[in-house]
């Protein structure tokens, strides 16, 4: 079964909105867990505009699943990854100004960079990932890092799913099936969402996880947190 890992950056952002402590992150998390995710993620930017480096050092305590840290590979984040040690990490290569993530890593002009990142990281048992795009080429040189997986970035797919799902996942699967043969791991996300992940999954039946978060914490104002959360783990088990 893919592994569902709820992204709780939405859940900061709230907080942040008032300060304080409400909703509180560490609480939320436990919940998630409780409520049937995976894994627990989180993307701390250096602006802390949603999770803080303290949220990060908070967390690790609580989670019991898997801990999945995403962000760009800057001396503080690899220093604040190092220190936590979480089960995986995931390398985003995003602007600092970036409102969220929107572009895979060229793995061709960043490959000796990454290689030194991703070598870090496992030398501390930490398994690693690196944020694509269907670019096939992307995909080849990310087996050379040294990287363990790929998270698949599924913006385009979500966009176009509405219009011509077939179409719209045709580079995931070709994408997916280079990695594979590539000795990778295959992770998913951004954007997508309870319309659109069952018809990924079906068509890559060996994803190992996706990240979700913007979506999943939305439909939970609505549906509550708990009935949302296996609201999408059943889109992953049929």
């Amino acid at each position: 079964m893919t592994r569902l890992s709820v992204n709780i950056n939405k859940i900061a952002t709230i907080r942040n909105a008032r300060g304080g402590n409400i909703p509180n992150v560490v609480n939320a998390a436990i919940n998630c867990q409780l409520f049937g995710a995976d894994g627990i993620t989180v993307h701390p930017r250096p602006d802390e505009r949603h999770i803080k480096y303290r949220d990060v050092i908070e967390l690790r305590p609580v989670i019991k699943t898997e801990f999945n840290i995403e962000g760009n590979p800057t001396d503080s984040f690899i220093n604040l990854v190092l220190s936590v040690k979480p089960e995986q990490v995931t390398l985003v290569p995003d602007r600092h100004d970036a409102i969220t993530s929107n572009a895979g890593w060229d793995t061709v002009r960043n490959r000796r960079f990454l290689t030194d990142v991703v070598k870090a990281f496992k030398n501390e048992g930490i398994r690693t990932s690196l944020f694509v795009d269907t670019n096939l080429v992307n995909i080849e040189n990310a087996a050379f890092t040294g990287a363990d997986r790929i998270e698949l970035y599924t913006e385009p797919y979500a966009s176009g799913f509405a219009i011509n799902a077939a179409e719209a996942v045709k580079p995931f699967v070709m994408a997916s099936e280079l990695a594979r043969e590539a000795g990778l791991g295959i992770n998913a996300g951004h954007d997508l969402n309870l319309d659109n992940l069952n018809y990924l999954h079906k068509n890559i039946p060996w994803l190992l996880e996706v990240s979700i978060g913007h979506a999943l914490i939305s439909d939970a104002l609505y549906l509550g947190l708990e009935n949302t959360i296996q609201m999408y783990k059943r889109q992953l088990a049929d």
